[in-house]
């Protein structure tokens, strides 16, 4: 089975860098019927983080943040990718956008049992349409 590439939207969300700060936000979602295709933390300076989510519904999400007053990023765009895992399965696409002249910004990958990975490429906005079709999405 080939891999699939998508594209997908995801948002940033900034806390607190201290202990239960993501679980609590999480756990706003999750009350809400938040589903989540996707998400990674990271520390964006001293006591301050941000966690981007991709939701499988971006609509119900947006409800949900609204809701329960929580600050988030505008809409943002991303590849994501699925396949069988294989050596070298994120670095054959990571090539192709470097052969084309794009520059990813980003990228997170897992494996994720039985035999397959997911994998998130960000690319600068401007390069968007030409990423995409270069991957053929």
């Amino acid at each position: 089975m080939p891999d699939t590439i998508s594209k997908v939207d995801y948002y940033s969300m900034p806390l607190p860098n201290e202990p239960g700060a993501g679980a609590f936000r999480l756990s706003i979602l999750s009350e809400a019927g938040v589903s989540l295709i996707g998400l990674w933390g990271y520390p964006v300076g001293p006591g301050e983080s941000n966690i981007d989510l991709i939701p499988a519904d971006a609509s119900a999400f947006k409800r949900a943040v609204k809701k329960a007053d929580l600050k988030v990023s505008e809409r943002r765009t991303a590849f994501l990718v699925q396949g069988k895992d294989r050596p070298g399965a994120v670095a054959s696409w990571l090539a192709i956008l470097g052969a084309a002249g794009i520059n990813v910004r980003a990228a997170q990958a897992v494996c994720a049992g039985s035999g397959r990975y997911g994998a998130v490429i960000q690319v600068e906005p401007a390069d968007f349409r030409k990423a995409a079709k270069v991957l053929g999405v």
